[in-house]
């Protein structure tokens, strides 16, 4: 939301238990208001319909954990990341302990393709973690 956007003010009716909910989210989550988990509650759900629709051009971050010494892992890693047809942004490498390696890849492009490589790299012999992140450009 710009600065200079004007705010609305709406009213929304819930039953007591969901609003009781909120107000324990509100506390756990250490927002500052109802507002404020509102707007994020939507905006995650913009960004869900963005990569569901399929329309337009969206990011993710992929985090996995694998074992290093899975034999040809990191290249397999590093094989799926260069054939598809996913942007590649960035990608960075820590070594967690010594059977351990974390790395994270920010992607761009179309929900499937980085859905589709997500699944590839998550389903190798080896990665014992992988979770993907989804984002998209948001108007509000």
């Amino acid at each position: 939301m710009s600065k200079t956007e004007e705010t609305i003010r709406f009213s929304v009716s819930l039953p007591r238990s969901l609003l009781e909910e909120i107000d324990q989210r509100v506390v756990g989550r250490g927002y500052a208001s109802r507002s404020e988990l509102v707007r994020d509650l939507i905006r995650e759900r913009m960004v869900e319909d963005a990569w569901t629709a399929g329309t337009e051009e969206v990011s993710g971050v992929l985090t996995i954990v694998f074992d290093h010494h899975q034999r040809d892992l990191a290249q397999q890693v590093l094989d799926i990341q260069h054939r598809d047809y996913v942007h590649v942004v960035a990608t960075t490498h820590v070594h967690m302990d010594h059977h351990n390696c974390l790395e994270v890849i920010i992607l761009r492009g179309q929900a499937d393709q980085i859905e589709r490589l997500s699944i590839e790299i998550g389903g190798l012999r080896g990665v014992r973690l992988a979770k993907l992140t989804k984002a998209s450009r948001l108007t509000a």
